[in-house]
């Protein structure tokens, strides 16, 4: 199935936050190629710049979240004014894209921006520093329709400050990995959110490594250890999930 005959005419929304162009537009770029979405059919809101107009959740077929910056469980004094709107915007979305089960997939910052939703831990716990990482299905993430074409056991990028510490027992975990347990959970039967990123490829996780190499993720000695360790096994699989995500809500 192509970007010409995916039915219906209803277009995806993606949330980005990310400020820096470079990594913003190749960030989307990513998530046009690999959901096979037109431009005209995946509506790119840039929040970091412009506050969040407002969504007809019946006008459109899902709702896609990039990573970010942000971390939700900064204290609130060192959040920025720009954060605090894009965190108030996201968290009304989102009650909103739970209470009516709208389809959902939010990639890294999606897993704050559901745990908040949810009140579960988020903290440094589970932290991984950017890399590559072994990912494994659960049993409900091999049963799971947007999950159940990839292997029990498939590579991951990843880099995150925070992670969800415990899940909730309202929320499904599709997916674990040795250094954080939870990689990928559900909300009842449509609302998703993976700690890793499904749209990256290497030259896509290299871009960020440079545009955020002030931000903490690695020392100031340690871009070279960074960039070999994207590179330690190749990274095919999580991609899957954005075009299995389009292709079963298109409408």
């Amino acid at each position: 199935m192509t970007a010409t005959d995916l039915p219906g005419d209803r277009p995806f929304v993606l949330l980005a936050t990310r400020a820096e162009d470079r990594p913003a537009d190749e960030e989307y770029a990513l998530f046009l190629r690999y959901t096979g979405l037109a431009p005209e059919r995946l509506i790119r809101v840039r929040l970091e710049r412009d506050p969040l107009p407002p969504l007809d959740l019946d006008r459109v077929s899902g709702i896609l979240v990039g990573g970010s910056p942000f971390n939700a469980s900064d204290p609130l004094e060192k959040k920025s004014a720009v954060q605090r709107r894009v965190e108030a915007e996201i968290a009304d979305l989102v009650a909103e894209v739970v209470a009516r089960d709208t389809p959902f997939l939010g990639a890294c910052y999606g897993v704050g921006t559901l745990g908040t939703h949810l009140n579960a831990p988020i903290d440094a716990t589970y932290a991984e520093p950017i890399s590559v990482v072994d990912v494994r299905l659960t049993a409900a993430g091999r049963e799971d329709p947007l999950t159940a074409g990839l292997p029990a056991d498939f590579t991951a990028f990843v880099g995150h400050k925070e992670a969800i510490s415990a899940l909730p027992p309202e929320a499904v975990l599709l997916a674990s990995s040795p250094s954080c347990p939870v990689q990928m959970f559900r909300l009842g039967r449509n609302v998703y959110a993976t700690q890793f990123h499904p749209e990256l490829d290497v030259e896509g996780i290299v871009t960020r490594i440079h545009a955020y190499a002030s931000y903490g993720y690695f020392g100031h000695d340690e871009l070279d250890l960074t960039l070999a360790a994207v590179r330690r096994a190749p990274v095919h699989e999580p991609s899957r999930l954005l075009r299995t995500f389009v292709e079963r809500y298109a409408r």
